[in-house]
């Protein structure tokens, strides 16, 4: 299922589980990014030591920092030496909520454990230096749905340079979902936006 491009796979991992250190999680929100072909994407410029997960095979963690504090995480896709991500932007935690709870001691419910992509790589406790960890064993395992579920798209949150939001509808969520992050456009170029708890990518 992984060794296609983004767009194909992200929203077939809406209602996936994903299972890390103790915590699982329901995937209800995702973005795709399209490597060299996408402005938007780490890899846009070719591979570099921070990308080179990205290039590698797929079923792997993407893992970086944003905004140099908060850390993310995407599930690697496409055949190996094209870099081709999505990032994991939300979730519900339907296992393991007191131990999230503890690992996100700020959240104000439930629904906010793994609200935006900062909290729910805190959640499922997922670390910089799990960069190119499997998502086939341990300490992670991505479980996909049988039947993919009706998903909703747009663009996606905060990205700039892309020639228009709407030429890249690459977010994936479903609907109504009370776990989906807070939509965010991209600042207009020279206009700084602080970095508030949902706006890393």
């Amino acid at each position: 299922m992984l060794s296609r491009p983004a767009d194909e796979v992200a929203p077939l991992l809406l209602g996936a589980r994903l299972v890390g250190r103790g915590v699982t999680i329901r995937l209800t929100e995702v973005e795709a990014y399209l490597g060299e072909s996408d402005p938007g994407s780490h890899a846009f410029r070719g591979p570099t030591p921070r990308t080179r997960t990205m290039f590698g095979e797929p079923g792997h963690l993407y893992v970086y920092f944003s905004y140099g504090m908060h850390v993310c995480a995407n599930v690697v896709c496409s055949p190996p030496g094209t870099a081709s991500a999505i990032l994991l932007r939300a979730g519900e935690v339907i296992d393991g909520v007191e131990l999230a709870w503890e690992r996100r001691t700020t959240a104000s419910r439930d629904a906010d454990l793994a609200r935006g992509p900062a909290r729910l790589t805190r959640a499922l406790g997922i670390r910089l230096d799990d960069d190119g960890a499997s998502l086939a064993g341990q300490p992670f395992r991505l479980e996909p749905v049988g039947d993919p579920l009706p998903a909703l798209r747009g663009p996606r949150v905060g990205v700039s340079g892309e020639g228009g939001s709407e030429a890249f509808p690459l977010r994936f969520w479903i609907a109504g979902d009370p776990t989906v992050s807070v939509y965010r456009p991209a600042a207009p170029r020279g206009v700084r936006r602080s970095a508030g708890p949902l706006s890393p990518r």
